[in-house]
């Protein structure tokens, strides 16, 4: 029973992408890997297939990997692939269920916070590669003094205070570090671009069902948030002013093989 299948039916309420941006990101990273005409790739975190969808429904040669069951059956319960639906796998990311060199490109997106193993994640993905294939990491990267990320500083200060240890950092660093050392290539693309509407009550409200918090006792959430409130309304003046952040959708992809031309 994985943490992410209870919160599987409202995972998206507050996390969907623009309207475009999952095809924009599909249409850069077809782009960028230079694979045959109709690559094989896999998905190694695809949820609830905020980002996936958009190859499922374009008929590509995808499969999505998840651990929960929950957010894999959300995934095929979005209206966009309806008569398409794509091949999908329940599976730790650590133990894929696939032969050595099956896929053009292994996708790592928006996986990396909190993920525990993500060497072992990696050699995975890396196995599964064919030997002219391409490891496409991808995240959603916003203002460092936005609203989401005061207010993620905040709480995490918050819970320190109430005795919460916190699981949920980020690897994403350190695992472009080790495949900045080991790959032979990479290089960045940035897939999409927009301005984001961000309110403090809607993090609030987000967060509440965010994986990893939403595990915690409700006493300590609800003081939790409660406090995080009181600090969002002092700072920005109201839960409900709203601030325009610039987005943008990043890719990195690492090639490991020479000779390829590409």
């Amino acid at each position: 029973m994985s943490t992410y299948d209870a919160v599987a039916p409202v995972f998206d309420r507050h996390r969907a992408l623009p309207e475009g941006v999952p095809r924009a990101i599909r249409t850069a990273v077809l782009a960028a890997i230079g694979a045959p005409a109709r690559p094989r790739l896999i998905d190694i975190g695809a949820g609830t297939g905020r980002i996936g969808f958009a190859f499922a429904a374009a008929g590509d040669d995808y499969v999505g990997v998840d651990s929960s069951f929950g957010m894999l059956r959300a995934f095929l319960e979005r209206p966009e692939i309806a008569g398409r639906p794509p091949l999908l796998a329940q599976s730790d990311g650590e133990l894929l269920p696939f032969r050595d060199a099956t896929f053009d490109a292994a996708m790592l997106i928006q996986i990396f916070g909190g993920l525990r193993g993500w060497r072992r994640v990696v050699a995975e993905a890396r196995r599964v590669l064919r030997p002219t294939g391409a490891l496409v990491l991808g995240r959603t990267a916003a203002p460092v003094d936005g609203v989401d990320a005061r207010m993620k500083q905040r709480l995490a200060s918050i819970l320190e205070d109430m005795g919460v240890a916190s699981d949920r950092t980020n690897v994403r660093e350190d695992v472009q570090h080790w495949l900045d050392s080991s790959a032979k290539g990479s290089a960045g693309v940035v897939a999409a671009a927009w301005s984001a509407e961000r309110t403090p009550r809607a993090f609030l409200e987000r967060h509440r069902t965010g994986a990893g918090f939403s595990t915690l006792p409700e006493a300590i959430k609800d003081e939790a948030l409660r406090e995080l409130g009181a600090f969002a309304a002092a700072t920005f003046g109201s839960l409900n002013a709203v601030l325009h952040e610039p987005h943008t959708f990043e890719l990195k992809l690492y090639r490991f093989h020479q000779g390829t031309g590409r």
